[in-house]
């Protein structure tokens, strides 16, 4: 047996010679970054080997003076004796946000607000099916020696007007204990469904006003859990953190070709429920003082693979042609079926999905955006893991999924994290010196660089020649911002650790910059393709939301600039935030709204793009800054000047 210490987690564990040092690191809950799942493409799993020796190759993503440090790529190391290996704090930026953020009462205030002018718009009524009701049961004697939940039955059925009750085994345990301990007075808490009722829950005593609901929203490198008071319909508290799947790659690729290893569906399973939702509605419980047999109801949107494997469904079919779901409506699920830390009766709805990569978070999506009411053409585009577009009005709704990767939460970009404290969020830069102004989340010592700041970065590097249009960085620029490795690959250093006191420097390379225009060109010509296969060109849209976990400092400006968003007036663009939230909180709080988002599941067309004759020319063509073709850009045009030219 083998002993690695990783000293940086003051953690010892032991195993086998010939194992892979990444899978060490993740079979013990040590988290290093991995966005590419191990198959040493993206080189970000990068630690350093203290003591020892261990079986490895330098790669490119390996610099010469770090290589003589003793950085090393776990997905790339086998052990073969004792090691000491420390994971830098730098690595592990984009799990910076695994750590529980909480609610921001303005924010809250807004999801409800916007939630209930839909709900009036649209005449919904604002309530839902989940009653609770205080209840005095006649106590049994030698003549009235009924069962127990024959007792409740006889209640039900004689003072609240319901012909049966249902529940589950999990309710009937409780029973017999709560209504003695009581002295048969109880408060229950059903779902009515005409002259039927399902019992959820019983308690002890009169207890008729706390009665609570759950909303989440599941992306692939970022969960939101959202509680609701169901009386009052407000929201008590929102917490949100890092998606623990991160850890077996960024993007659902990745995590779809892990479920089909050993275990490998139960570990992802696991990190989204154990590592990620129930610590997430744990630490509201704590903070509110909740007891969780009181959160009876929730409903949850994410994608179609987070759907799938957060019951644990095999997936693999799904990125495989001809691309085939496992499901795409709710099946009937409770508490306990998941393993959630919820009343175990609780009911759980899953937001429908579309087709294999227009998932549940979309349907969410276009209920919050109101596309499905609306008189206008609305483009409606989900800037998240997974890039989603949505085009339509009330008469017709098509979509469309893109391969845009992680980048736009900082996947797949060495210096990129999710927006949480420590992200650099926006970015100009001094035309004549270069000197790059930065702002960072909660205004600290910066970690790494979030999508809105990517993009703005971006944007002011073209805009001040440190790029061109094809995204290389210029080698007659004398600045020592711009450097160059062995290998002829660029970076501009945005922090200097000097300047900040941190671990290393922050910079943005050639690759990084390659990434990010595929994703953004991934984006563009999707949507461009999509409203093309209706006859129509982007002076059709009336409006353009953007949503997503992109953070509201998106410049839409600089967005255009580098083709991620149509050159067109500027007035009609709005960001919309987390849509995919305020349409799983707009389904708890209103059975009109849950049936309407059932609709909407249905009534969606989907496109493939993959076979859509038109979609790799436009895509290739997009991969530029801001497009092969200017003249879709004509504000680019102008700014650029003589720089235009390829």
């Amino acid at each position: 047996m083998i002993r690695v210490n990783f000293k940086s987690h003051n953690k010892e564990v032991i195993c086998s010679k010939g194992e892979n040092l990444l899978e060490i690191a993740r079979n013990n809950k040590i988290f290093i970054d991995a966005p590419c799942n191990g198959n040493v493409s993206c080189g970000k799993c990068k630690v350093k080997l203290l003591k020892g020796k261990v079986d490895t190759e330098k790669t490119l993503h390996i610099k010469d003076e770090e290589w003589e440090q003793g950085y090393i790529l776990a997905c790339n190391t086998k052990v073969i004796e004792d090691i000491e290996i420390e994971v830098p704090s730098k690595l592990s930026s984009s799990m910076h946000g695994m750590k529980i953020e909480g609610s921001d009462k303005k924010k809250d205030q807004e999801i409800f607000d916007r939630a209930k002018k839909i709900i009036e718009d649209n005449n919904f009524d604002f309530k839902t099916n989940i009653e609770k009701t205080y209840i005095e049961l006649d106590k049994p004697t030698i003549d009235d020696n009924i069962c127990d939940i024959d007792r409740i039955e006889r209640y039900v059925r004689n003072n609240l007007g319901y012909d049966e009750i249902d529940y589950t085994v999990e309710l009937l345990r409780k029973v017999p204990e709560v209504i003695r301990e009581s002295d048969f007075n109880v408060t229950i808490t059903y779902v009515k469904k005409k002259n039927k009722i399902t019992i959820l829950n019983i308690e002890p005593g009169n207890n008729e006003n706390q009665l609570y609901g759950v909303a989440i929203d599941i992306g692939t490198t970022s969960v939101v859990v959202c509680l609701v008071d169901l009386y009052s319909k407000e929201i008590v508290d929102k917490a949100s953190s890092g998606n623990a799947q991160i850890k077996y790659g960024a993007d659902v690729i990745h995590r779809i070709i892990y479920s089909t290893k050993k275990n490998g569906l139960k570990h992802l399973r696991d990190a989204v429920i154990d590592e990620t939702i129930n610590p997430l509605l744990e630490s509201i419980y704590i903070k509110n003082n909740i007891d969780k047999d009181n959160v009876v109801s929730l409903v949850i949107a994410g994608n179609t693979t987070m759907s799938s494997l957060f019951l644990g469904v095999h997936t693999d079919y799904l990125r495989q042609e001809p691309f085939i779901p496992p499901f795409l409506k709710s099946p009937k699920l409770i508490g306990k079926d998941i393993g959630l830390n919820v009343n175990d009766s609780a009911y759980i709805f899953l937001a429908p999905s579309v087709a294999s990569y227009v998932g549940g978070d979309i349907t969410a999506g276009v209920l919050s955006a109101g596309i499905w009411t609306s008189e206008e053409n609305i483009l409606f585009i989900d800037l998240g893991t997974n890039g989603e577009i949505v085009f339509g009005n009330k008469d017709y709704m098509m979509s469309c999924a893109c391969s845009a990767g992680p980048a736009f939460e900082g996947g797949g970009i060495s210096c990129g994290m999710r927006a949480s404290n420590g992200a650099i969020e926006k970015v100009s830069i001094d035309k004549e010196t270069l000197y790059p102004k930065l702002s960072i989340i909660g205004d600290d010592k910066p970690i790494g660089i979030c999508g809105s700041g990517i993009i703005d970065l971006i944007c002011q590097m073209l805009l001040s020649g440190v790029v061109d249009r094809r995204g290389k960085i210029n080698k007659d620029l004398n600045n020592d911002r711009i450097r160059f490795n062995e290998h002829e690959i660029g970076e501009y250093v945005l922090a200097f650790k000097e300047e900040y006191g941190i671990e290393n420097d922050i910079t943005v390379t050639e690759v990084d910059i390659d990434n990010f225009i595929r994703a953004k060109g991934a984006i563009y010509s999707g949507a461009a393709t999509l409203i093309e296969s209706l006859g129509m060109d982007f002076s059709a849209i009336d409006k353009v939301y953007i949503a997503g976990g992109i953070g509201n400092n998106l410049n839409i400006e600089n967005s255009i600039l580098i083709g991620l968003l149509p050159d067109i007036e500027r007035e009609k663009f709005a960001y919309i935030g987390n849509s995919s939230l305020v349409g799983s909180y707009l389904a708890l709080v209103s059975k009109d709204a849950k049936m309407k988002l059932q609709d909407i599941g249905n009534e969606m067309t989907y496109v493939e793009l993959s076979v859509y004759p038109t979609y790799m020319d436009e895509f290739i063509s997009a991969c530029f800054l801001p497009h092969t073709n200017i003249e879709q850009f004509p504000t680019v045009k102008e700014l650029l000047g003589d720089k235009v030219k390829i």
